[in-house]
Order: C-alpha cells, then structure tokens, then sequence
C-alpha cells in the first residue's frame, strides 16, 4: 500500500511503508548509532507517532538539512533497508539509476521526486498552513 504525507488537503505521495521504513532507519543507523530520535527527535517522533505539529515543523526542518548533508557522506550501498534485519537489502537490490550518487539522494518517491525534497515542501506546508504533518 501507498503511503504519503499529508497536511490540511494537501497529499505528498511517498511510496511504500518499507520504502519509508528504510528512510528513517537509515538515518537512524547512519546518522544516530541506531539510537533513533537521540540527535533528530522531531523527525524521529514524526516516524513514530504518525504524525508532527505544526509547530515542530520548523524544527523537522532544521533537522532535514542536517541529515540531507550528512547523507551526502554515504555511499548508495549503505543504505539500511531494516534496522532489525541488516542483510535485507532493497526489492531491486543493488539496481539503481546513475544518477544516484550518496544516500542522500537514494531516496526517490513512486512519483520519482526526490524524498527528502518532498519531505522538505511537506513541512512547510504545515508550517503554513498551521495544520499537523501526517503519514497516511
């Protein structure tokens, strides 16, 4: 099943629910020794709760800058498609487009929109429009 974030009306396709797993376990992982939520907790709660306020939207933000610049450290064979399994690997494996260089553009939306792009223009939003982030 598709998932995607939605704010107010407004609906952000994003992909699957292990597709969007991979993200933030990824970032976990990589970024906060599998300690999620330690060094980005208003990400960490939008991937647990299911939903971020408005009001932390910019604080989500902040923290997506960081991690679209730490991804950039990462090569595309470093991505963790499941924290609790660390040899499960992507449905396609290693078969990616060229243009993918680090795993900070590894993630791209069913709509082939750069994830963390959408996830940015999806904060915003909320921000915006006062209303809270969901992952429907």
């Amino acid at each position: 099943m598709a998932l995607f974030f939605s704010t107010g009306v407004i609906a952000f396709p994003i992909g699957t629910g292990a597709f969007l797993g991979a993200f933030f376990d990824t970032v976990a992982v990589r970024l906060e020794s599998g300690r999620r939520g330690s060094r980005l907790p208003a990400l960490a709660a939008l991937y647990a709760d299911g939903e971020l306020s408005h009001g932390r939207a910019s604080a989500a933000l902040a923290e997506l800058d960081l991690v679209r610049a730490e991804l950039a450290r990462f090569t595309p064979d470093q991505v963790v498609w499941d924290a609790d399994d660390p040899a499960a690997q992507p449905p396609w494996g290693e078969n990616i487009a060229p243009t993918i260089s680090s795993l900070a553009n590894w993630f791209v939306t069913s709509d082939g929109r750069p994830m963390l792009d959408v996830l940015a223009s999806a904060l915003d939003a909320s921000s915006r429009i006062g209303q809270p982030l969901r992952i429907r």
